[in-house]
């Protein structure tokens, strides 16, 4: 049986954020620099290099020389298993996390909605899904075509097409559609959205 003394110190070491950090880095069996472990740990090289020196003379870890550079490691299976199982209890402990919602509050506005001159939302990213699949508009890094098979398609479906080949704004340049990260570059949305009406 171990002292409390000894408890006390392992449970120290492990409780400290940069130590944990670095403990937690380790868990995927790798061996790391000190440079490494400072980097996840967001502390200098310097103050890593104390704090990991301290974790190995109690024998949380062990140095491997290879060359001139030294890689730490869990210095055994049970140390693994220690962090497991405060990790663990952390997690069981954790206050239940509210879900993050990304874009709008809303669901019809997550579902739809106009944002400068494109459509937006779950329809928006549905629409350019399909029109990509038919070959009538094509996604760039700068902004969506669409293609002459698309103009013609918009055309039959009561688009106008001085309205569509209309010099654009600054502001018509491709922007991030929100939360869904797609792109919809279609029109201006009062011409699109008055055809449609």
């Amino acid at each position: 049986m171990t002292s409390n003394a000894n408890f006390a110190e392992i449970a120290a070491l492990a409780g400290d954020p940069a130590r944990a950090g670095m403990l937690h880095a380790l868990m995927d069996g790798r061996a790391l620099t000190a440079s490494e472990l400072a980097r996840v740990a967001g502390i200098a090289p310097q103050t890593a290099s104390g704090h990991l020196t301290r974790m190995t003379t109690a024998g949380l870890l062990k140095v491997e020389k290879q060359g001139r550079h030294r890689y730490h490691r869990l210095a055994s299976p049970g140390v693994a298993r220690m962090m497991e199982s405060i990790m663990q209890v952390a997690s069981d402990m954790a206050p239940p996390r509210t879900r993050l919602t990304v874009g709008p509050r809303e669901v019809a506005l997550r579902r739809a909605r106009r944002c400068y001159d494109h459509l937006a939302g779950r329809l928006g990213v549905a629409l350019t899904d399909a029109l990509v699949a038919a070959s009538y508009a094509e996604l760039t890094n700068e902004a969506g075509l669409v293609t002459e098979t698309g103009i013609d398609f918009l055309v039959r479906m009561g688009v106008d097409r001085d309205a569509l080949l209309a010099p654009r704004t600054k502001r018509s340049r491709r922007v991030l559609n929100c939360s869904w990260e797609t792109w919809l570059y279609l029109k201006r949305d009062q011409d699109f959205h008055a055809k449609r009406r």
